[in-house]
């Protein structure tokens, strides 16, 4: 069985009804790359340039485990954070 994708409601997830797949369409069933040799392995969409710079930077401890409980996109909270601090002090 499949795992749910994060994106996706438990609700829409439920929902769908997929019949049980039958010995006879199994033993039909090919790999893709069989079937289709010439088709890439993985096609990604046009890629655009970051808005974000990537850095290292050194945090206490318990300031991390504040925002990594907050759950995800804990970084981008901290950058949030950090530009409004920017804003109220007319750094920029």
């Amino acid at each position: 069985m499949k795992c749910k994708p994060n994106n996706v409601k438990q609700k829409d997830w439920d929902a769908v009804e997929s019949p049980p797949l039958s010995d006879d369409l199994l033993k039909k069933m090919r790999p893709v790359r069989e079937l289709h040799p010439d088709r890439p392995y993985r096609v990604r969409g046009h890629q655009e340039l970051s808005a974000k710079t990537p850095i290292s930077i050194r945090l206490s401890e318990d300031v991390i485990d504040y925002f990594q409980s907050e759950g995800r996109d804990w970084q981008t909270k901290i950058n949030d954070i950090l530009r409004e601090y920017v804003k109220t002090h007319n750094v920029v």
